[in-house]
């Protein structure tokens, strides 16, 4: 890592990421590409990286960052957060389900479907309805996530961002029934395999944001008091910050996956990986109180600022923006919204975690 950015207040980092974003951001919504650190509008806006980015937004309104270090203060981003709900609850048909991609000119490019842009679709609505400082924004976002807590999408991670809307829900909704059943949902589909000490995933190999899977069963341990769900979810996050693991450092599994047997590290990393890992990390804490898990987050800030298998930074001290990948020589220059938005909910994590300590 430079010893610039060795020494840069987490704060200070949070708040030029968040200068990025708005970059990014136009009167729509939020550019899912990028050239370097220009917006890319070829490929117009996508739900997957707005309901990103309204999750963040939305989450960070109770820790605000240093104003003296933020050219984008509470009311900047509260803006920002009112037109990704917008983009949002435009993009949900009426029976639920959500377009994902618009072009630049304001049109939709595909039908509403249950991928997992409509699971990160009731993620961000989730998290807005129950984080939000604007009363409006929760009642709007609240209303658009019972609509489409309705339905159930046939693929386990979309149903597991789905659920995380749903946990969200039922952190400032107890009783809400909608959320409780959407998130039992996800857990039946996150299946136990008995035995395999080897190999105890529930899958036959790991994809992506793979930490997201844990991390719904510990928050069915929370709000459904599913202790063997629990239980579960933190033997895999266990297992999963482990095999994620070099020498000292993160090694987060590569875009094409990883088996058993297989090479690693595994390339190209994503920024994604990150994340996931640093929220079940954050979500294991709560749970637990088990500082073991602090340092979890702290590895994911820490690969971002250069302690990875390559050993370069993965964040644009200059523009703000988290780069796109980790390649096995360099990183991918580019500054898109999935990378950055990772970056801002790391840095976030990060952020609370020092405040744990």
């Amino acid at each position: 890592m430079t010893a610039s950015l060795a020494t840069v207040p987490t704060t200070a980092l949070l708040a030029a990421a968040y200068t990025h974003l708005s970059r990014l951001s136009d009167d729509t919504a939020l550019f899912e590409h990028a050239r370097y650190a220009t917006p890319n509008r070829d490929h117009g806006y996508c739900l997957d990286d707005v309901a990103r980015g309204l999750i963040v937004l939305c989450r960070d309104a109770d820790s605000d960052v240093d104003p003296a270090s933020a050219p984008h203060g509470t009311a900047d981003r509260n803006r920002l957060a009112e037109r990704y709900l917008a983009f949002t609850t435009h993009a949900q048909s009426p029976d639920g389900r959500f377009h994902n991609r618009m072009s630049a000119d304001r049109r939709w490019r595909d039908r509403p479907g249950l991928g997992d842009w409509w699971g990160r679709g009731l993620w961000g609505l989730g998290t807005a309805a129950a984080r939000s400082p604007l009363p409006w924004v929760r009642e709007s976002a609240l209303h658009a996530f019972a609509v489409g807590a309705r339905r159930r999408s046939p693929w386990p991670r979309a149903m597991a961002f789905a659920a995380l809307g749903a946990a969200e829900i039922l952190a400032a909704h107890p009783t809400d029934q909608a959320a409780a059943d959407l998130l039992a949902s996800a857990v039946k589909l996150i299946t136990r395999i008995e035995p395999g000490p080897d190999w105890p995933w529930p899958e036959p190999r790991l994809y992506y944001a793979n930490a997201i899977l844990p991390e719904v069963l510990i928050a069915a341990g929370q709000h459904l008091h599913d202790d063997d769900a629990r239980k579960y979810g933190l033997e895999l996050l266990d297992w999963l910050l482990e095999t994620e693991s070099g020498p000292g450092h993160l090694s987060p599994t590569g875009s094409h996956g990883w088996g058993a047997g297989e090479p690693r590290p595994c390339f190209d990393q994503q920024p994604i990986e990150a994340a996931a890992l640093a929220d079940a990390c954050a979500r294991a804490y709560a749970a637990t109180g088990d500082e073991r898990w602090l340092r979890g987050v702290e590895r994911t800030v820490a690969w971002f600022l250069g302690e990875n298998d390559v050993g370069v930074v993965l964040y644009d001290e200059h523009a703000g923006g988290g780069y796109d990948g980790l390649h096995p020589d360099r990183h991918n220059a580019n500054q898109g919204a999935e990378s950055t938005l990772a970056l801002i909910s790391v840095l976030q994590q990060g952020i609370a975690c020092e405040r744990a300590r």
